[in-house]
């Protein structure tokens, strides 16, 4: 189950930062990762869970970013993913400060490469 309120202060996050600067890229919402992920571009940027936020920022920022407090890498089947992050929801309770993980991911999508995915046999 993900959060709908969290959901929707990213969602009016990321309407918000496009439509200022004109931006056009193309936003998708998908259900993955037990929440909502969108895409844009075709290219994952950022999701919603329970009570978190996972962001996909410039792996050169990753450590600085782990480094604050609500931050954590996402590890999964116990690998970590560098550039990937988890924000805690209580560490993003302003509009300012989840607009700024949101620039994050944003800026970080424009270089970053949409996943191949393999073919199964």
């Amino acid at each position: 189950m993900y959060n709908e309120a969290l959901t929707n202060r990213l969602r009016e996050s990321f309407d918000t930062i496009l439509h200022k600067s004109g931006d056009k890229r193309k936003i998708e919402e998908k259900r993955m990762f037990r929440g909502v992920t969108f895409m844009i571009d075709g290219k994952m940027c950022a999701s919603v869970g329970d009570d978190r936020f996972m962001f996909r920022i410039d792996p050169a920022l990753h450590e600085e970013a782990v480094e604050e407090e609500g931050v954590t890498p996402v590890i999964m089947r116990g690998r970590s993913f560098k550039g990937y992050v988890r924000v805690q929801e209580d560490t993003v309770k302003t509009k300012k400060a989840l607009d700024r993980w949101v620039m994050l991911a944003l800026d970080h999508n424009k270089q970053a490469r949409a996943s191949t995915k393999k073919k199964r046999k």
